[in-house]
């Protein structure tokens, strides 16, 4: 046997340990799925629709789209990421205890995904807090939950604390522009990784308001990147981002309209922070914008409607973000969330040939 058949024999087994650990993510969480729910109908943990807007304005126009989904429960991104958690931990006991082929499926390790199973799980709870002062009608916002000033500083000692441990014991100082190669950046590279994190974490937050819709970008999203971190040879992070989409392609089974339930805070700022790690981690984050269009339409769209009313007084769009306006215009729910999954799917295979052919040699 030569070397090259070694090689490609340790391919087939790299892609086959990957796909087994996205299926048994997504046969894991669905099987638990009924202990979640009876959980949350339990204790009424359930969704209050808002009728004002973060301006502290009513917003008539988003309250009477939505006003029917108040009472479905909250909180459904725990089946997410307590399932990535829960195998993490799992495969690393098992090849603790036993040798062979349990080994193969360990994925937490210190230089791949230790980091993003951090983001992942640290966000996780503050959106879990978030959520449960909502449902409880709690907390400094208006309407229950935590204020997003104090949300925003949350994720920002979370991105502070991941620059300056890539910077200072990773040695990431450099970025990468596809086909064109690495730029120093030097000390830079701190406040470039926490735009990065604040960015998506806030975009997949504001994306999570249609059944169904968030979940799909962010499907797209570790698709892409996880067969970017395979090219990478970066196979437990590879897997880490497999396990995510099998987590949310169980979520989505009851995600999609009517909702059996919400993602929440819960797992829109969990996905969407650990999202930035994982693409800072591969080095890809400049693909970002086109593998997550979406996020850049809904937030500009935030901002844009934002500084209209504080200096023109009028808006610029029926409502925002701008899969409220789609609904607005009289646009069905399935509709805006098919045609943004479609828009999400074809920029991210855009965007993955971007990043894989951009890497050079």
């Amino acid at each position: 046997m030569t070397f090259a058949d070694i090689q490609s024999i340790s391919l087939y087994r790299n892609i086959i340990e990957v796909f087994l650990l996205s299926l048994t993510a997504f046969v894991v969480a669905m099987a638990w799925t009924p202990l979640l729910t009876n959980f949350l109908f339990r204790y009424g943990v359930r969704a209050k629709i808002k009728t004002k807007s973060v301006d502290g304005k009513a917003a008539p126009i988003f309250y009477g789209l939505h006003k029917k989904k108040a009472g479905t429960p909250l909180m459904g991104g725990l089946l997410i990421w307590i399932t990535v958690l829960g195998l993490a931990l799992l495969f690393k006991f098992l090849r603790n205890i036993f040798d062979g082929y349990w080994v193969e499926f360990d994925f937490l390790s210190r230089s791949q995904t230790w980091l993003p199973m951090f983001a992942l799980v640290a966000t996780g709870i503050l959106g879990v807090i978030d959520d449960v002062k909502t449902t409880r009608g709690i907390g400094s916002n208006k309407g229950g939950g935590i204020r997003f000033l104090y949300r925003f500083w949350w994720l920002f000692a979370i991105a502070l604390l991941g620059g300056l441990w890539f910077y200072y014991k990773l040695g990431f100082s450099s970025i990468h522009l596809p086909g064109f190669g690495d730029y120093e950046i030097g000390w830079w590279y701190i406040p470039f990784f926490i735009f990065v994190i604040l960015a998506t974490a806030i975009s997949s937050n504001e994306t999570d308001g249609l059944d169904g819709l968030n979940g799909g970008v962010l499907l797209t999203a570790f698709s892409v990147y996880g067969v970017i971190a395979f090219v990478q040879h970066r196979i437990d992070l590879a897997a880490f981002c497999a396990v995510i989409v099998g987590g949310l392609l169980a979520f989505l089974w009851f995600n999609v309209h009517p909702a059996r339930f919400f993602m929440g805070d819960t797992g829109a700022l969990s996905l969407g922070t650990a999202l930035g790690v994982v693409a800072l981690v591969t080095n890809s984050a400049l693909i970002l914008p086109i593998v997550c269009f979406v996020y850049l339409v809904e937030s500009l769209s935030v901002v844009i409607q934002l500084t209209s009313k504080r200096i023109f007084g009028r808006k610029v769009f029926l409502s925002a973000p701008f899969h409220h306006h789609l609904q607005a215009l009289g646009w069905p729910e399935s509709k805006v969330v098919m045609r943004l999954w479609i828009l999400s799917g074809v920029l991210g295979v855009i965007g993955l040939i971007i990043g894989i052919f951009g890497m050079g040699k």
